[in-house]
């Protein structure tokens, strides 16, 4: 943990510490949701070849089930929410630096 100059300083660094947490948290779940969808498709190659159906056809109607449409909407949502926490825990982390340059106080 870094030494603050100040407490708006430290406040504003837990504040990016806090955001960059649940960003992480946000991306665990898009990979959680991007591995269903990979476990799913070679699910259904398999399934489809038991069943004389070619890879291709396997994989068309593998991306036309709710399951794959709701693995990859899950996906995208949680890596944009991802990206809009790790902006916003850039920007408090910028704000800290900033602080620390322009602090005369310790605390």
């Amino acid at each position: 943990m870094p030494r603050f100059h100040n407490e708006e300083e430290r406040a504003a660094w837990m504040l990016a510490e806090s955001l960059a947490e649940t960003a992480r948290a946000m991306m665990k779940q898009a990979e959680t949701a991007l591995e269903t969808w990979r476990v799913g498709k070679e699910l259904n190659r398999v399934l489809c070849a038991r069943r004389g159906i070619s890879a291709s056809d396997a994989e068309i109607r593998w991306s036309e089930t709710a399951k794959a449409k709701n693995a990859l909407t899950d996906n995208s949502f949680h890596v944009t929410l991802a990206t809009m926490y790790f902006g916003a825990a850039a920007a408090h982390y910028s704000r800290a630096q900033y602080l620390r340059s322009h602090g005369e106080a310790r605390v």
